[in-house]
């Protein structure tokens, strides 16, 4: 497989709503991975210090007092931070997942800086065939069991298959479509 000597932290979060300026972080998982496995893992809760609500917590599974129990980002930011380090971020809709990291380092006093590479976008060019685009449903055309749905676990090893299956769409063709989507931190 082509991985250009890349490190690749395949990364997703579940949060309390879909916007970084308001909302916060409830868990965390991260997969490093080589460009053929994985090489080290992270998963974590994270205390939002806020309610979460309920609609989130049906989708996630993730309620308020497992929240109160669960480390708050600062405790856990330096791990997240090493474990990234020196590696592309890689997230599906990577926007929203990056996003999320940025805000939450800055409310520590901290900035977060990495490459990035979008598997949406990746699959919106590799996998022509998918009926759309959302991680479900390309994961059900490229038959990608997701175990734990709406969970960063979950998500995050659905994501890391799909982007074995992408490296490997990539490696065939002709051009490149990795190199042209990573973005520059």
């Amino acid at each position: 497989m082509r991985n250009f000597g890349i490190l690749y932290s395949i990364i997703d979060i579940e949060a309390t709503g879909g916007n970084s300026r308001i909302g916060k972080i409830t868990e965390i998982a991260i997969y490093r991975f080589d460009g053929k496995q994985i090489v080290d893992e992270f998963h974590s809760y994270v205390n939002p210090q806020m309610k979460i609500p309920p609609y989130v917590q049906r989708l996630t599974g993730i309620n308020n007092q497992m929240a109160a129990k669960a480390p708050l980002f600062k405790d856990i930011a330096e791990e997240v931070n090493q474990i990234t380090q020196e590696s592309c971020f890689v997230a599906h809709n990577v926007k929203f997942d990056y996003s999320f990291f940025q805000m939450e380092y800055a409310a520590i006093g901290k900035s977060y800086e990495r490459e990035q590479l979008c598997t949406l976008q990746l699959s919106e060019s590799l996998v022509p065939e998918a009926p759309s685009y959302g991680l479900g449903k390309v994961c059900r055309a490229l038959e990608i069991d997701i175990a734990g749905r709406h969970s960063a676990k979950g998500d995050a090893l659905a994501t890391v298959e799909l982007f074995k299956q992408l490296l490997l769409r990539d490696e065939s063709s002709s051009y490149s479509k990795i190199r042209k989507y990573l973005r520059k931190a």
